[in-house]
């Protein structure tokens, strides 16, 4: 069931810039998680707080059927949790859950709260004396507190540390089950952890939208494969590829090349092996550069290069077969 839908039109100057207008529309429905993923710049943020009603727009905006544009940010019944936490540093921690709870007849409870996103203990804390953490999980209870139509997460997790991202984002797993939610993001890993669906945002515009694998799997053009860090090969400059593929994979009609063979596909990194059944294409390893318990492997062949994953890497400059499971293979 739909429950929050918007269309919006938005434009905002910053001083000494030109203007930059998101124009973008999205439907999430109850209890669902939209990720709204896209590099810096790309309007993430402008949509995400135009929704919320930081910004004038044009368009529509409804939840639950009831067209709410024309309100004031107080009541769209929205929660917003910001990147920079925006927390009272002058109030504390339970103070800061409680403050837009004043305003609501059945809030949440502050301290059952901050014991579920296992910060009780920081409840007589002021918002300086804690860690980056620290200060999202109490800003994450503070917009729950309304007990919200919808809430809103713009970046949460982006000035953290490694370890608390991975750990709060676990917890955002949990927390997010049945809450209508609208998360902005550049990370990947996030992203499909969290979505139940993903919007890709490219210059104020959604360019593709679906569930994770769709958008990870099956990226609809190179700017979203290159973001979802798929690789991308032009076959027409990868006979060895081509070959191996047999034409088999889609016609020119669907990708658009005009041409007698597949154009131009996607495949990612983890789908590569070395090696295996599917057939074989001849590599040279040109990098490995170590990324937590696995190893990104950049590999040339035919003029062009492509990114695997391996555990135990060959070594640089030695010649490999790289096997292309045709199933993981798609037009872009």
């Amino acid at each position: 069931m739909t429950y929050l839908t918007a269309d919006v039109i938005s434009t905002f100057t910053a001083e000494g810039a030109e203007p930059f207008t998101v124009d973008a529309g999205f439907e999430v429905g109850t209890d669902e998680n939209i990720v709204i993923l896209g590099p810096s710049g790309s309007g993430k943020t402008l949509l995400l707080e135009s929704i919320a009603g930081f910004h004038g727009h044009d368009g529509t905006v409804t939840v639950g059927g009831t067209e709410i544009q024309d309100r004031p940010p107080e009541d769209r019944d929205f929660g917003f949790v910001f990147q920079d936490y925006a927390l009272f540093p002058h109030m504390t921690v339970r103070e800061n859950v409680e403050y837009g709870a004043r305003y609501r007849e059945s809030p949440r409870d502050a301290d059952e709260l901050l014991a579920e996103l296992g910060v009780a203990h920081l409840a007589e804390r002021n918002p300086p004396t804690l860690s980056g953490g620290e200060k999202q999980r109490v800003a994450l209870a503070r917009a729950l507190a309304v007990r919200p139509e919808v809430l809103l997460l713009d970046e949460p997790l982006a000035a953290l540390d490694v370890p608390t991202r991975q750990s709060l984002r676990d917890d955002l797993v949990d927390v997010l089950a049945d809450v209508t939610s609208v998360y902005v993001t550049h990370n990947r890993t996030t992203a499909r952890a969290i979505a139940d669906r993903i919007l890709v945002m490219q210059d104020g515009q959604v360019v593709q939208r679906g569930t994770p694998e769709d958008v990870f799997e099956r990226p609809e053009s190179p700017t979203v494969a290159n973001f979802t860090g798929s690789n991308v090969v032009d076959l027409e400059s990868a006979p060895s590829l081509r070959t191996l593929l047999n034409g088999d994979l889609v016609d020119s009609e669907q990708n658009g090349t005009g041409g007698s063979h597949p154009g131009r596909v996607s495949i990612r990194p983890e789908a590569i092996s070395f090696g295996g059944a599917d057939g074989e294409v001849r590599a040279t390893v040109e990098r490995v550069v170590r990324e937590d318990a696995t190893n990104r492997v950049t590999l040339a062949f035919d003029g062009v290069t492509v990114e695997a994953f391996a555990d135990q890497p060959p070594t640089v400059g030695t010649e490999v077969a790289l096997s292309f499971p045709r199933d993981r293979v798609h037009p872009c």
